[in-house]
């Protein structure tokens, strides 16, 4: 009897521990994955412009402009004191490309009418390696609708490098892709903010930066670290023997702060935040 209830006991604990692991997997991935960011166009822009008088930034891109794994530089903007009165919009979403990005300009940063927009998009165009030209081609839709529909000051964000070893493969074709960033600024002549210099120029001195290597696991593991194990993101990247990303992707406290920092000065700067005249 005491045996088949010590059995039962076991069986029952098992359980719990796995159970327990499923509840704290699946947090792990609603949280990083699948939660909207703070204030979406879905809320903010609902019925239009957002209420208020101050300024309407919308801050547009992928995962690393979303901030739900890494460093959340658009939320570290929200909380800028030269900023109060400001409404940012996050309009990052885990995994767009340029032509995503491009299929949701309308309902995602027009349907805002925002003063303000910035453009960090292309990480996975270089992952996933969409030709150039129809990357190049995409910004230039994106920038030509925005204009085309709003009165807003626009700025072009540079792609930090993918992990920290500057003279990889994938860093290599990232110059690529950053020169039609650089020059699709030019000719459209909107603001260009040099993240991916600024990275580089406090990388290019250290040496024995780990190989890239980015993956569902890893980035998976540093979210764990983050949610579940109270690591701060600066934390989770020194695990990885880095400094500025958590995962060779998104960014770091660290490098979130360079981020927020660039953007900050774009938006203070006499074109950032006002709106073009009609």
């Amino acid at each position: 009897m005491n045996q088949l209830f010590t059995k039962k006991r076991i069986v029952i604990t098992l359980s719990t521990l796995v159970l327990t692991g499923l509840s704290a997997a699946g947090t792990v991935g609603y949280l990083t994955f699948l939660r909207s960011p703070a204030n979406p166009p879905a809320d903010a822009c609902a019925d239009g412009r957002p209420k208020g008088s101050g300024p309407v930034v919308v801050a547009a891109g992928a995962s690393m402009t979303q901030g739900t794994l890494g460093r959340d530089w658009v939320g570290d903007l929200r909380e800028k004191p030269e900023f109060r009165g400001y409404e940012f919009i996050n309009a990052g979403d885990n995994g767009n490309t340029s032509a995503d990005l491009r299929g949701r300009v309308d309902s995602d940063i027009v349907a805002c009418d925002p003063d303000a927009v910035t453009l960090l998009i292309g990480t996975n165009d270089v992952r996933d390696g969409v030709p150039l030209e129809e990357y190049r081609d995409n910004l230039g839709a994106i920038i030509d609708r925005i204009k085309d529909k709003t009165s807003a000051r626009i700025a072009l964000m540079s792609l930090p490098p993918l992990g920290e070893d500057l003279d990889s493969e994938i860093n290599h074709k990232l110059r690529d892709y950053n020169a039609a960033i650089k020059e699709t600024a030019t000719r459209a002549t909107v603001g260009y903010v040099p993240v991916n210099e600024r990275f580089t120029e406090h990388l290019q001195d250290q040496d024995h930066r780990p190989t890239y290597d980015f993956s569902f696991t890893t980035a998976y593991l540093a979210a764990t670290k983050y949610y579940l194990l109270g690591y701060s993101s600066d934390e989770v990247a020194r695990d990885n023997g880095l400094e500025l990303f958590v995962d060779h992707i998104h960014l770091s406290d660290r490098g979130g702060a360079m981020v927020t920092n660039l953007a900050a000065q774009w938006l203070s700067s006499t074109e950032g935040a006002t709106k073009n005249e009609p």
